[in-house]
């Protein structure tokens, strides 16, 4: 069995344990890399001198514009040749796990990148001026992603049949890491959200203008257009989810509470939402100064 046919029974094994579509894109993404560098050979004569010598490549190591990777995307093809390879010696198909000496890079978790209170206002009020369809649309997503926190391919993937007014919640078919999970709805968006509907009971919740649900990246050259007519940065949908976390975290102070509003599984995922703000550093330096 060769790496290119190991591929083939491990994304079927991932679909079956219910992993998310994004994972299992990235994961067959990161494989078909090593397939093509190592020239596809057979899985029982990869060695775990091989995966290192193809994870201290130039194709991990840089990125296929030029410059160098960002040490949490080499970090992800990491993850998924060990998938890939436990998957493999647990099946069978070699006698030892090529990728078990694998280990993810230390990363330092950079800052989240929300919007401030002013530039989460201005795109709010742009949004107001919706008229069209499609703005309208916009509307109501940017702002449930912005008063909900959702990750956007969770929104995209919800039908009109997901939203219950009644319990206030949203039921997300599309999570990170597979399953299913359910969102609270803020009642301020339970108004745009009925409207929307409207008299539909079935379907994708978000439509294009052909009728069909609507694709990520047409939603993020969206949102760089609204951007631009709020007068702000240009700003990435996951950035709205951010924007809600810090919001969350400053008004409760709740790592808890944070972590369950924003569906994470792992507290740890939480806490880059924690950083303190440096004004309050400054004070609380200030605060201890020697008379």
């Amino acid at each position: 069995m060769r790496v290119s046919e190991a591929l083939a029974e491990y994304v079927v094994q991932l679909e079956a344990d219910g992993r998310s579509e994004h994972t299992v894109r990235q994961a067959a993404r990161h494989v078909r890399a090593l397939e093509r560098w190592a020239g596809d050979p057979e899985v029982i004569s990869v060695g775990h001198e091989l995966v290192a010598r193809f994870l201290a490549s130039a194709v991990v190591r840089e990125r296929q514009g030029g410059g160098a990777r960002k040490p949490s995307s080499a970090n992800a093809i990491r993850s998924s040749l060990r998938g890939l390879f436990s998957f493999v010696h647990a099946a069978g198909y070699a006698p030892a796990n090529a990728a078990r000496l694998v280990r993810r890079a230390r990363t330092r978790i950079g800052p989240p990148r929300g919007l401030g209170d002013a530039d989460a206002a201005r795109l709010l009020a742009a949004l107001e001026e919706a008229r069209s369809q499609s703005e309208r649309r916009d509307r109501v997503l940017f702002t449930l992603l912005l008063r909900a926190g959702l990750r956007i391919g969770s929104a995209l993937g919800l039908d009109v049949e997901d939203v219950d007014f009644e319990a206030g919640e949203l039921r997300l078919r599309k999570v990170k890491g597979g399953g299913e999970d359910a969102a609270i709805l803020p009642e301020s968006v339970a108004p745009l959200l009925r409207e929307h509907i409207g008299t539909r009971t079935s379907g994708a919740l978000f439509l294009s203008g052909q009728g069909q649900r609507v694709c990520s990246r047409h939603v993020r050259r969206r949102l760089e257009a609204w951007s631009k007519r709020a007068g702000i940065a240009s700003v990435h949908p996951h950035a709205l989810r951010h924007t809600f976390a810090m919001r969350v975290y400053e008004r409760t102070g709740d790592l808890l509470v944070t972590a369950a509003a924003l569906g994470h599984r792992s507290i740890s995922s939480t806490e880059r939402y924690t950083r303190a703000a440096r004004s309050d550093v400054r004070n609380a330096v200030a605060a201890c100064e020697l008379v």
